[in-house]
């Protein structure tokens, strides 16, 4: 489960981001393990990068499993385009408590044991690079918000397996949308169904009470359907 560039302990270069080039560079790493057939699993903005993967390097991929991703609709037809200084200034701004609240919304219910995860996270205002830091977290925003995947969905020859937490709402930049915006988009059991519809090859399993990270939240579930799939 390497970390992507411009995420957690990789570099964080200054460029132009894009799923293409983190596809090219995941390809890039396998070939120096001398990787051959893959079962790719992403996760939230890395299922968008597993399936641009799975588009780019078909040859490559063996099985697909995409785990509540987020670009199962198209944010640019629904928030309102934000230039990335002004991305870069709230990624400044932000704290432990924004980040955990935040987090919050990735759970039906908060436990204690989920605040390792906002630790993890906030280690970066500690950092002397976090002004830089924060700007390429503005530049991968703006990457999910410029490179959907959703309207190639039936490109992807791999067997698919969708598990989609039902209680989930993520929408990449809620908080710019209205209220009435905001109970029609992400609606998680609905895009679950529409995207294995679109996939050709595609399993759906469906977690009742589960949000955004079911191999958190409901770690047995995650790992007896993920595993039941690759055998």
């Amino acid at each position: 489960m390497p970390d992507q560039p411009g995420w957690g302990r990789s570099d964080k270069p200054e460029l132009h981001y894009s799923f293409h080039l983190l596809a090219r560079s995941t390809a890039v790493f396998l070939d120096s393990l001398k990787a051959g057939k893959l079962i790719v699993v992403g996760h939230s903005t890395g299922g968008m990068l597993a399936t641009r993967f799975t588009l780019l390097y078909p040859v490559r991929v063996e099985k697909l499993v995409l785990e509540n991703p987020i670009g199962l609709e198209d944010y640019r037809r629904i928030v309102p385009y934000q230039p990335t200084e002004k991305l870069f200034e709230k990624e400044k701004s932000a704290s432990y408590g924004s980040y955990k609240k935040y987090q919050q919304t990735y759970y039906p219910e908060w436990r204690n044991e989920y605040e390792q995860y906002v630790e993890a996270q906030a280690e970066a205002l500690k950092s002397p690079d976090f002004e830089k830091i924060a700007w390429v977290n503005a530049l991968t925003y703006q990457m999910i918000y410029e490179h959907p995947v959703c309207y190639e969905w039936d490109l992807i020859k791999a067997p698919t397996l969708l598990i989609i937490g039902q209680e989930d709402r993520t929408v990449v930049g809620k908080a710019l949308l209205n209220e009435g915006q905001k109970k029609q988009y992400g609606q998680y059991p609905q895009l679950g169904k529409k995207t294995q519809q679109r996939i050709p090859n595609a399993k759906l399993v469906e977690l009742p009470g589960v949000g955004h990270i079911p191999h958190i939240q409901a770690l047995s579930q995650f790992q007896s359907h993920l595993l039941d799939f690759i055998r």
